[in-house]
């Protein structure tokens, strides 16, 4: 399935569970679906809370749909192409240039915590 089906097969659910009607619960605007959008990102990152990996691969795929879902329906009522979107961001990003984050300064009178993390002081 391409980008464009995907967004039809969204659209058909949503419509599917009425949430397109003047009526619904759950109105589709934009800025609903923004704040949708970066609430399941949230539970994106809530799978790397104390983990390094998702210990649950099922759910953290459900978490990504659920993030792509909204980006797909936010796209599309926008009026944006979203494959072509991505593309012309590509080419942006290939032509930038990368400069090195620099690692933050250390003061070296604060305590180093129990995790021995030199990010994370204490005073």
């Amino acid at each position: 399935m391409n980008i464009q089906e995907l967004t039809q097969e969204m659209h058909k659910f949503v419509s599917a569970m009425g949430w397109y009607q003047t009526t619904s619960q759950r109105p589709q605007t934009l800025r609903n679906l923004a704040i949708s959008l970066n609430l399941e990102a949230s539970e994106v990152l809530e799978h790397f809370q104390w983990n390094d990996i998702p210990v649950d691969q099922d759910a953290f795929a459900g978490e990504l749909a659920d993030v792509a879902l909204y980006l797909l329906q936010l796209a599309s009522l926008s009026g944006i192409d979203l494959e072509q979107a991505i593309l012309a961001k590509l080419e942006i990003n290939y032509r930038r240039t990368w400069t090195e984050v620099s690692e933050p300064a250390v003061d070296s009178s604060a305590t180093t915590p129990p995790n021995n993390d030199p990010l994370i002081t204490t005073t």
